[in-house]
């Protein structure tokens, strides 16, 4: 279809670049939804504008960006869009110094009100900021930290939330589900 339909530009998960071959007329290729490995990097920016966006749903898609030319630096969720603001705040909700891994906490334009008909985890997610009266953030549960040329870095996660092609699971809720079963 990409071929046939002459596409050249595209949002693609980087799980499904890994099946599909890099000599398709796409000219800017945006990446999300998952991290992108170096591998597909390797194979698929050359030759084009490629882009690896970050964002959770909750922050209406995309939060950070970052323009991928090379595999041979550290592959990191850029910098943050344009009425976004990012933090990496430690435990207290300070902020953190370079280097240091914190969590990752979004607020701005694009931030959504909370979970319908769940107060208690809208409670539990999106937070008052202490930077700004009124303001709100939303705990991503994301562990990152700040690069010294102002990126962010991936680490992980800091519950036991996992992401299969780009789906969000919570591993207890399974192990609840599996404790219940006789």
């Amino acid at each position: 279809l990409i071929r046939a339909q002459d596409v050249t530009h595209a949002t693609l998960p980087p799980a499904l670049l890994a099946d599909l071959p890099a000599d398709l007329p796409l000219q800017t290729l945006v990446v999300a939804g998952e991290a992108c490995a170096a591998e597909v990097v390797a194979r698929w920016s050359p030759g084009r504008r490629m882009i690896n966006a970050y964002g959770p749903t909750e922050t209406t898609i995309w939060s950070t960006l970052e323009r991928v030319r090379t595999a041979e630096r550290t592959i990191s969720l850029g910098r943050p869009i344009a009425n976004t603001q990012v933090y990496v705040l430690d435990l207290n909700r300070e902020p953190v110094p370079v280097g240091i891994p914190g969590e990752l906490y979004i607020g701005g334009m694009g931030l959504a009100r909370g979970y319908r008909g769940a107060p208690q985890l809208t409670a539990e997610r999106f937070v008052s900021s202490p930077f700004g009266a009124g303001e709100r953030l939303y705990r991503t549960g994301d562990q990152v930290k700040w690069l010294p040329d102002g990126r962010l870095e991936y680490i992980g996660r800091i519950d036991y939330q996992v992401k299969l092609r780009g789906f969000r699971i919570e591993l207890g809720e399974i192990e609840a589900v599996l404790a219940d079963d006789p």
